[in-house]
């Protein structure tokens, strides 16, 4: 395993340039919970990977034409769902690139395939309080909108964490400044990307 301490280390342009040689035309795939700051993550990581950024949400929203809330009332759940993993598979297509993901996208056993043949999973893993203290400050969760939100945050963690597990990365989604995220982040790519080719 490759260290940082010392003059040995990588150079922090060094292991990005490592990341983007092993990388090939795969696409980096930021998954988690509501909060856990896939968006803001991505972004980052994107722009210091020199590559372009994707939010799912996004481009959901605009093959629909309309937002997300809009398309949880009007059409319900399993149609928005299916919409996500459809435009998910296409988004696979264009690596490579830093993708974020919806809540509920790893899910979908068939976007879990598509994500494993045509890309690297991450799972920005984060506690309760810290996703409750993030997501109050914004009013457009759809399946927030309920009498008790703590609850269905309680019940979504139960039911998402284990799919979650089964990424090829996590890393703790936690309140430190976002490059402190960025810098453990690509370290553990790197890692992972040595020793898949290592292993190849």
């Amino acid at each position: 395993m490759t260290s940082d301490r010392g003059t040995g280390g990588p150079s922090p342009q060094s292991r990005e340039g490592a990341i983007l040689s092993r990388l090939g035309k795969r696409t980096i795939v930021l998954i988690g919970m509501m909060g856990a700051g896939k968006s803001s993550i991505g972004r980052r990581l994107a722009t210091r990977l020199g590559l372009p950024f994707v939010d799912a949400d996004d481009e959901i929203e605009r093959a629909a034409n309309m937002s997300i809330p809009e398309i949880f009332e009007r059409h319900g759940e399993p149609y928005f769902r299916d919409g996500e993993r459809r435009v998910i598979e296409r988004l696979l297509e264009d690596g490579p690139q830093v993708l974020a993901t919806g809540g509920g996208a790893f899910m979908n056993e068939e976007t879990r395939a598509n994500i494993a043949r045509g890309g690297i999973s991450i799972w920005l893993n984060a506690e309760f309080e810290v996703l409750m203290n993030r997501v109050r400050r914004r009013s457009h969760r759809p399946l927030l909108r309920n009498p008790d939100p703590e609850g269905v945050m309680k019940r979504l963690l139960a039911e998402r964490n284990p799919v979650y597990a089964g990424a090829d990365l996590e890393l703790r989604s936690r309140d430190v400044p976002h490059e402190v995220v960025i810098d453990d982040l690509l370290k553990l790519l790197d890692e992972h990307l040595a020793s898949r080719e290592a292993a190849d």
